[in-house]
């Protein structure tokens, strides 16, 4: 597993854009699902994808905001979907299998700001896991007849390269006791890159392959901003002007950049028979064998996969955990 982790070589850059990952490759016929495809980075990913040919199906807690916000981007359909509601995650899968179409991408893609106090769901759930991570992990199961009938689908989960601030914890999953966001943002995003292992394991037989992929820290997005204006100023994120700094050698990245190893995730021939991996900058990310601890106010926090998040062992206890939680 950790033999995987090897840059591929891809010839893009941290600064490369969705665009010119995408440049040559004819999506259509291709049907992929983005959820929150409707802002920040999502929305760079949504107007890609289409600009190569993609049909995309739009999941979002509030579609008429949705659709507003992606007018014009080409053949873009909306449905609502909660992914801190399980019925609702139920209804959206069951209405793609309704149409029949199969599903060659899905972008496991939206996620939850950074909550400074405990928030739960109606389960007890910490609510950072849940939208960041298990509700995805039930849309895909969900998913998976529709998956299995594109033949060759992939499975891209946005992580990030906070997942080296936790791993999971599996002793107190909830925070029972001692919540700090960075912390369940933390363990959120080494999950996804886990079930993205865990997938690949499982389905790759199916033709099926799991990817995880660390974005860059885009500011201006939901998430970034949820940490405040001084701290976004602080860490180098934005100027004195309050304008978003933009420096892909640092990490720091616009939209069109931070959508970029989402969609080579989803549609690069140099990945065909290569999944299970985390990736960064448009290319698999080396593994991190000895990872310094990151606190949150590094202006450069290093972003390369720690063998924590693609240990097979907890990928699969994690599985099964998750597993567990949607049907309990």
């Amino acid at each position: 597993m950790y033999a995987k982790q090897q840059p591929l070589g891809s010839g893009f850059t941290a600064a490369s854009t969705a665009d010119e990952v995408l440049a040559g490759i004819d999506l259509n016929g291709i049907n992929a699902i983005v959820t929150g495809g409707h802002a920040g980075i999502g929305l760079e990913t949504v107007r890609a994808l289409g600009k190569a040919g993609a049909s995309v199906t739009a999941g979002a807690r509030n579609p008429d905001r949705a659709a507003a916000a992606l007018a014009g981007t080409g053949r873009v359909e909306v449905h609502r979907l909660d992914l801190a509601d399980p019925a609702s995650i139920d209804a959206f899968t069951a209405r793609y299998a309704g149409s029949g179409r199969p599903l060659h991408i899905l972008i496991n893609n939206a996620g939850a700001p950074l909550y400074e106090e405990l928030v739960r769901d109606a389960r007890g759930y910490e609510m950072q896991f849940v939208t960041n991570y298990l509700g995805h992990f039930q849309l895909a199961l969900g998913l998976l007849p529709a998956l299995r009938a594109a033949h060759r689908a992939r499975v891209v989960n946005l992580s990030s390269g906070g997942h080296r601030i936790s791993g999971i914890r599996w002793e107190d999953l909830h925070f029972a006791t001692g919540y700090q966001s960075l912390l369940a943002y933390g363990q959120s995003k080494t999950a996804n890159i886990l079930s993205a292992v865990e997938l690949d394991r499982r389905w790759a037989g199916d033709g099926i392959r799991g990817y995880a992929v660390h974005p860059g820290i885009v500011p201006g997005t939901d998430l970034n901003s949820s940490v405040g204006v001084e701290q976004l100023r602080a860490t180098g994120l934005i100027d004195e002007a309050g304008r978003p700094v933009v420096a892909p050698h640092r990490g720091i990245k616009n939209p069109q950049q931070g959508a970029a190893t989402t969609v080579f995730a989803a549609s690069s021939p140099l990945l065909d028979g290569v999944g299970g991996v985390y990736l960064k900058d448009n290319d698999i990310s080396t593994l991190d064998e000895n990872p310094a601890p990151i606190t949150g106010a590094d202006p450069d926090p290093p972003a390369e996969v720690v063998p924590h998040a693609v240990d097979p062992q907890s990928a699969t206890r994690l599985w099964d955990l998750s597993e567990e939680l949607i049907n309990g």
